[in-house]
């Protein structure tokens, strides 16, 4: 079986993009009604999304996630909806703005690898010096 082209990724992600345009999902006074619950919009797209993805695991088999929300996911989720309530956008629609010509959301998209980064290297340099960890991953 041959690994499909890049290009039908990056039409897949040009067409995202636009559909995102055009449901307003990017506009920033969308968002802020969201935070503000003046809106249903917001919300109507996030439980779409969510419906999508639950009836997807359904039909690849998956079948409901049952993983418990831990304090990480807490801590990570309350750092998220912060610079999602910060910049007006949460990572995937930073591309279609700058795309769209909102180019000062390139500072936000050159923040957030430079967060992802940080995160990696913290994230490492606290397993390889765990005892157990470290060894089972060969990191120390």
């Amino acid at each position: 079986m041959k690994a499909p082209r890049l290009w039908v990724f990056g039409l897949a992600g040009i067409w995202f993009g636009v559909v995102l345009v055009k449901a307003e999902v990017l506009s920033w006074f969308r968002i802020q009604e969201m935070f503000r619950f003046d809106a249903f919009h917001m919300y109507g797209v996030i439980g779409s999304a969510i419906a999508v993805g639950a009836v997807g695991r359904w039909l690849l088999g998956e079948g409901p996630v049952r993983d418990a929300a831990t304090p990480r996911h807490m801590v990570g989720g309350t750092i998220f909806g912060l610079g999602w309530g910060l910049t007006g956008a949460c990572p995937g629609p930073m591309y279609a703005l700058i795309g769209y010509g909102v180019t000062p959301y390139a500072v936000v998209l050159v923040s957030a690898i430079v967060g992802t980064w940080t995160y990696g290297r913290l994230r490492d340099t606290r397993l390889a010096s765990h005892p157990m960890i470290g060894r089972s991953l060969n990191l120390n």
